[in-house]
């Protein structure tokens, strides 16, 4: 039987993500210069993946 296309390596849903996990959201803010050392990382502020 054979894999369902939206399932194969290199699928263009699996190429851009609009949702970003925790620890990219954090560093995303850093280079934005949003974020301060010491600051908790639980409620953090919406963020769009950057294309």
């Amino acid at each position: 039987m054979s894999q369902h296309p939206s399932f194969q390596r290199g699928s263009l849903h699996a190429a851009k993500r609009c949702v970003l996990k925790r620890f990219e959201r954090v560093e995303l803010l850093r280079r934005r210069g949003q974020w301060t050392e010491g600051r908790r990382v639980t409620a953090l502020p919406k963020t769009k993946p950057e294309d």
